[in-house]
């Protein structure tokens, strides 16, 4: 992971998505606006850039424990907030479940949370997860189908859970978004009851606002660190 910011400010994690590295959000750590107000932390994700490049952890449960250790090394760096997009967003999801003590806030960005939604396409990712066909795909390829071909099971898993999240949320979903459904926006809203989220579906706006429209996921990060400390942690 790379971290950049005020080491005296709150901890701001960024998660990518599938395919994804840490560079998906390499550009927020030279963001003028974050730098002098939080600590600003990007990693990969297991089987991704230089975490075992290659070889993917398909369970989530297994992955927020992977990326735990972040938040323990800068837990006084409080309010803790996560940002997670497409993939990211149900496995920022999953820390906040296993480790509440360590998660102030989630700010998920186009994530993949209603197991409902998520497309049939076991009829070619199954054979490209095979032993016999997965050694022909570039690695990074290889990590990202494993992990997608088993998402449907773990989001079902995450389904009994989301009641647990108490933290404040924010979801950012574009309208257009042809590879993440803007539905998922909506089943945030049903799934976090404890916390009504903030629900931000930016019109015309397609899967790749880390890069198209960054500024609204800084204006998230921004309104989350100036809201008071009880709120941000839920408490």
């Amino acid at each position: 992971y790379v971290v950049s910011g005020n080491y005296a400010k709150p901890l701001v994690l960024f998660v990518h998505g599938s395919p994804g590295s840490l560079s998906a959000f390499i550009h927020f750590l030279a963001d003028t606006i974050l730098l002098d107000d939080a600590l600003l932390v990007t990693a990969d994700r297991p089987g991704f850039g230089y975490s075992n490049f290659g070889n993917a952890e398909p369970s989530l449960k297994k992955q927020a424990a992977l990326l735990k250790p972040i938040l323990e090394r800068y837990q006084h760096n409080r309010p803790i907030i996560l940002v997670g997009h497409s993939l990211g967003g149900p496995l920022i999801s999953r820390m906040a479940i296993d480790y509440p003590e360590l998660v102030d806030g989630l700010i998920i960005v186009a994530g993949s949370i209603d197991p409902e939604l998520e497309p049939n396409e076991t009829w070619f990712r199954a054979p490209l997860a095979t032993p016999f066909l997965s050694w022909l795909l570039p690695r990074s390829i290889r990590a990202s189908n494993e992990e997608i071909y088993q998402l449907k099971p773990q989001l079902e898993e995450l389904l009994p859970l989301w009641k647990q999240i108490k933290c404040p949320s924010t979801i950012i979903h574009g309208t257009k978004d042809s590879l993440v459904p803007a539905g998922n926006a909506a089943f945030a809203q049903r799934m976090l009851v404890n916390v009504p989220p903030v629900v931000q579906l930016a019109e015309g706006v397609d899967h790749f606002i880390p890069w198209s429209h960054p500024e609204l996921i800084r204006a998230a990060i921004v309104n989350m660190l100036q809201q008071p400390a009880a709120v941000v942690s839920g408490n």
